[in-house]
């Protein structure tokens, strides 16, 4: 079988990633994978629109990954597929996006379900886990904690059911978590904004018969290598790490205790993730205490990963 190179764009409440990939039968092989928070779902939680200058932040990301595309498919131009998630699900202005994606690389960018983003999270994440070896017992409980939603898919080889909920580390901030640190108040509010999500999840996803958590975005990895004690973040380190509950719990409390600049000094801590990480060790933690998993199994592989392999059906 030959191999096939493609490019997948994820543009996500808070980022915008790309991963160009070789891929040839059941392996994926980076070319290159970035990342650029550009927080396109700057107070849309609030306003219900996309604020231009997050736009412009996004579109300028954008740019730098098109002229990459062209850079490592210079005489057979490689299939794009350029996927948008809860920030431009929300918006009443999204045709200003739709507009200035079809510019920048000559296809429309899909809109996706929640559904289908978590259909695309679960194959991102499980497609290499189980010959990896770092997860025997299925079937596998997927989270995937974004900027605007957290996606919940339960399945084996395949989905079993899936649920997207509006809980996610840059929502939950704006609503909640607003003050540096975060009051015991605020932190219960949010609490309960994700309790009763994961109310909703279980009313529709069998997330009790799950054996494997696995934990997928920046807010996992980022919880992942802090709790490994990492000097910089390395994602050859968290990629199929395994997190013990109690270090889940230790490293939430801890970031909710901590100022913006204890946090910003955090060797594995990006920048545009300062604001937001404490809401998204909250959902996680809260998973794990709920659901009673033991450690959570951290993928770097995740929809992106889903939107690359969608390319080569």
């Amino acid at each position: 079988m030959g191999t096939k190179r493609v490019a997948a764009i994820d543009c996500g409440t808070n980022s915008v990633r790309l991963l160009i990939a070789d891929i040839s039968g059941d392996d994926l092989t980076d070319v290159e994978r970035r990342m650029e928070i550009v927080r396109l779902g700057q107070d849309v939680d609030r306003t219900g629109r996309l604020a231009p200058e997050a736009l412009e932040r996004t579109f300028t990301a954008m740019r730098g990954y098109a002229k990459l595309i062209r850079e490592h498919s210079p005489d057979d131009p490689v299939p794009v597929r350029v996927v948008a998630t809860s920030a431009t699900r929300d918006a009443a202005n999204r045709a200003d996006f739709v507009s200035g994606v079809r510019d920048i690389f000559g296809v429309e960018p899909e809109v996706v379900t929640g559904d289908e983003e978590a259909r695309l999270s679960f194959t991102g994440a499980t497609r290499g886990l189980a010959r990896a070896g770092a997860a025997a017992e299925t079937p596998y409980l997927v989270v995937d904690i974004g900027g605007g939603s957290t996606e919940f898919v339960v399945g084996s080889r395949s989905v079993e059911g899936a649920l997207s909920v509006d809980i996610g580390c840059v929502r939950l901030t704006e609503r909640h978590l607003r003050d540096d640190p975060p009051g015991a108040e605020t932190v219960e509010a949010a609490v309960a904004d994700i309790e009763a999500a994961m109310d909703r999840v279980e009313g529709s996803v069998p997330v009790r018969t799950a054996r494997t958590l696995v934990g997928l975005a920046g807010s996992v990895t980022t919880v992942a290598g802090i709790a490994l004690g990492l000097p910089a973040y390395d994602r050859a380190r968290t990629h199929h790490s395994r997190i013990p509950a109690e270090r889940v719990h230790e490293v939430s409390a801890r970031l909710l205790r901590m100022t913006h600049d204890e946090r910003a000094a955090i060797p594995v801590m990006h920048p545009g993730r300062v604001d937001v990480i404490g809401a998204g060790a909250l959902i996680l933690d809260r998973i794990v205490r709920r659901y009673g998993f033991s450690e959570v199994v951290v993928s770097e592989h995740d929809i992106l990963d889903g939107i690359a392999w969608s390319l080569t059906t």
